[in-house]
């Protein structure tokens, strides 16, 4: 009897009793040619099996359609242009907290207001409260303010946007990504120009509609005295099917104020849209 392995589709040693007379030239040729397609066919199923095995356990996944990019973005664009014809104006309630010196749980000065805004004349604010330093609520949260009163006037609120007229993006790879409960795309994204709202940095991007969802990054052009190298980040809601500010932060350095964070936090919007009564 012949000895040592063999492979997984090879005919197994004669039996010793076996007669070898019976295991002609041509019975061999056929008997060859027969466990050959055996094989083939064997080692066909076991390979379909070990992908479908694969797949179910979630190790690989079919292969999608390599995501447009310019897709994406026209989808994007469309979502901003979506929310400038539809929204004549809207009113909301904003809560800014300063925090210095790395603590994040006591706040040394804080604002509250009421932002006001209508299509093709701009925002304004009423302070509703404030308390803590005065040096930081005149000099660091009203400019703050006041300088957001600058970017939405006519004229440049539309250099603000998040627009590829606005932006150079570039799809991020690694497909769609979840964040905040919602399936996203991501891209990188750096202004074409100069504006004091401009991000140089990453946008999350609704993958059903378009419609923002986060912006992380640097501001182009710091926004007020708190000025340094200022890392922004803000959240988006979806709110009548528009995107709205729901949370933001912001984190600079600045001879006058040291390491300092403020966070908006945002609420009790009334939309008034187009059509509505």
């Amino acid at each position: 009897m012949r000895t040592g392995t063999f492979p997984l589709c090879a005919r197994p040693a004669l039996l010793a009793s076996e007669p070898a007379r019976t295991w002609g030239k041509k019975h061999n040729l056929k008997e060859s040619t027969s466990e050959t397609m055996s094989c083939r066919r064997f080692q066909t199923i076991r390979a379909n099996v070990a992908v479908l095995l694969l797949i179910a356990s979630g190790v690989v996944t079919a292969r999608a359609q390599p995501q447009d990019q310019a897709a994406i973005i026209r989808q994007i664009d469309a979502a901003v242009a979506a929310r400038v014809d539809n929204i004549l104006g809207f009113t909301d309630v904003e809560h800014f907290s300063v925090y210095r010196s790395g603590d994040e749980t006591h706040p040394v000065a804080e604002m509250t207001v009421r932002d006001s805004y209508k299509k093709g004349v701009g925002k304004a604010f009423t302070v509703l409260s404030q308390s803590g330093s005065g040096l930081i609520l005149r000099f660091g949260l009203k400019p703050l303010i006041n300088n957001d009163v600058t970017i939405n006037l006519p004229g440049n609120v539309e250099k603000s946007w998040f627009t590829s007229a606005n932006y150079e993006m570039k799809l991020k790879p690694g497909g769609v990504e979840r964040l905040n409960g919602r399936d996203c795309y991501v891209l990188s994204i750096t202004p074409r120009g100069e504006a004091p709202n401009l991000i140089i940095g990453t946008l999350w991007a609704d993958a059903k509609d378009g419609s923002l969802v986060q912006i992380e990054g640097v501001s182009s052009k710091s926004p007020s005295a708190f000025a340094g190298t200022t890392r922004l980040m803000r959240q988006y809601t979806n709110i009548s099917g528009f995107a709205m500010a729901m949370h933001a932060r912001a984190e600079s350095a600045s001879m006058l104020f040291g390491q300092t964070v403020i966070m908006i936090d945002y609420s009790n919007y009334q939309l008034q849209l187009r059509g509505s009564k």
